[in-house]
């Protein structure tokens, strides 16, 4: 006898609430993976997968070693990573996945919106969401059109977007031909209104025209290119992590013509993010320190002149004597006025640290509403727009 549809209801329903039990809690302290710091799902080496504090508490004090409770295989806290397929899941089966993030035009809660609101900033709208971005990695601003160009890992590599939150335009497809894109890790948009990418895929640097057309890749000067942004000559900073180097590149866009590639910068520590200051030629880079701990590797922010002499430097633990926890910079942008902003993916928040000549001043500008944010750029009239890998979407944020 067939089931009824309350019966068939309440077999889903039970369905889902098994899935949860077997997939979605930690099997060693038994409770429910969440997107937040403590409880993310983080895969071992081996291929089992606990929670972040279950991760930290097995650890050695000392090496930070720790044994596989399930296979008893040994790895450091250091080798652990994200597990993006049940983060995925636990968005899907949240209750809010299918309420479109294209239509939240909201000001935000009271409570962010109050904080940002107190700090200088209200939170404006969002967009994006599963589907229309996938693990994003780049956000760029074209100054000229007002339209924010994101770096994701959907079928179309790039995606433009007008600032109402409509995708226009969509390119660059996973493959070998020479206008595909492969794993795209950031982007930036010329003063010429070109697109260009750092592909990891096969370690290169692409450009495109705004209709998607290949004009020119560059590979044979790079070691690993990550993190890039254009300078007011419309040259184009790029740093190189395995290299330990910025380089600068010059080139005719519009002719697809490379000038020269010029390193500027080297012995720096893993470099990846990469700003530069529209106003002054000022460049800001995040250097990803090597891990010493079972908390997250520290990082080290280096702010260079436009001649490239070092103005100033600061790491993890010296901004956790004036902020409360250890902080993580995963982006780093300039806003209009000079100020060097930088977001922490584990704390979740954005900071500004003050302009290059009284940096570092720390002051949270967002301390709500974030859940992975990972890359920053700013539109000509000041506002700051946050991408954030935690939801796929992309947030804007006015000044009050």
């Amino acid at each position: 006898m067939s089931a009824t549809a309350p019966d068939r209801m309440q077999i889903m329903t039970e369905l889902v609430k098994e899935t949860e039990v077997s997939l979605l809690e930690c099997k060693v302290c038994f409770e429910k993976y969440s997107q937040k710091k403590k409880h993310r799902p983080r895969n071992l080496p081996c291929g089992h997968v606990m929670c972040l504090e279950c991760v930290f508490s097995l650890a050695h004090p000392r090496n930070f070693r720790l044994e596989c409770p399930f296979c008893r295989r040994a790895c450091k806290s250091s080798e652990t990573s994200d597990c993006l397929p049940l983060l995925h899941l636990i968005e899907i089966l949240s209750p809010a996945t299918n309420i479109s993030l294209a239509s939240r035009t909201t000001t935000g809660t009271g409570n962010e919106a109050a904080v940002s609101a107190s700090l200088g900033l209200t939170f404006n709208f969002s967009f994006g969401g599963w589907g229309t971005l996938i693990d994003p990695t780049g956000i760029a601003m074209c100054r000229g059109s007002d339209c924010v160009v994101v770096a994701h890992d959907g079928k179309k590599r790039i995606k433009l977007f007008g600032l109402s939150g409509s995708c226009i335009q969509q390119f660059g497809e996973r493959g070998d031909a020479g206008n595909d894109i492969k794993y795209p890790l950031d982007v930036t948009v010329t003063l010429d209104g070109h697109v260009v990418v750092t592909d990891s895929g096969d370690r290169s640097v692409k450009v495109f025209d705004f209709n998607g057309i290949g004009k020119l890749v560059i590979r044979e000067s790079f070691c690993l290119p990550w993190g890039l942004d254009t300078t007011p000559e419309n040259d184009i900073i790029l740093s190189d992590p395995e290299a330990g180097a910025l380089s600068r590149l010059t080139a005719n866009f519009k002719k697809g013509e490379l000038k020269k590639v010029q390193k500027i910068q080297s012995h720096l520590c893993n470099p990846r993010e990469v700003a530069v200051s529209q106003t002054s030629g000022i460049i800001a880079v995040i250097e990803h320190l090597i891990a010493k701990g079972p908390n997250y590797s520290s990082t080290r922010v280096k702010i260079f002149s436009a001649d490239m002499k070092l103005i100033g430097q600061m790491d993890s633990f010296g901004l956790n004597l004036v902020f409360p926890s250890k902080i993580y910079a995963t982006a780093v942008a300039f806003d209009r006025e000079g100020h060097i902003i930088v977001a922490d993916a584990y704390n979740q928040v954005v900071l500004c640290l003050g302009k290059p000549e009284e940096f570092p001043v720390l002051r949270p500008i967002i301390t709500q509403g974030l859940s992975y944010p990972v890359a920053l750029t700013y539109t000509a009239s000041n506002a700051l727009i946050v991408l954030d890998s935690g939801d796929h979407s992309v947030k804007v944020y006015t000044a009050s």
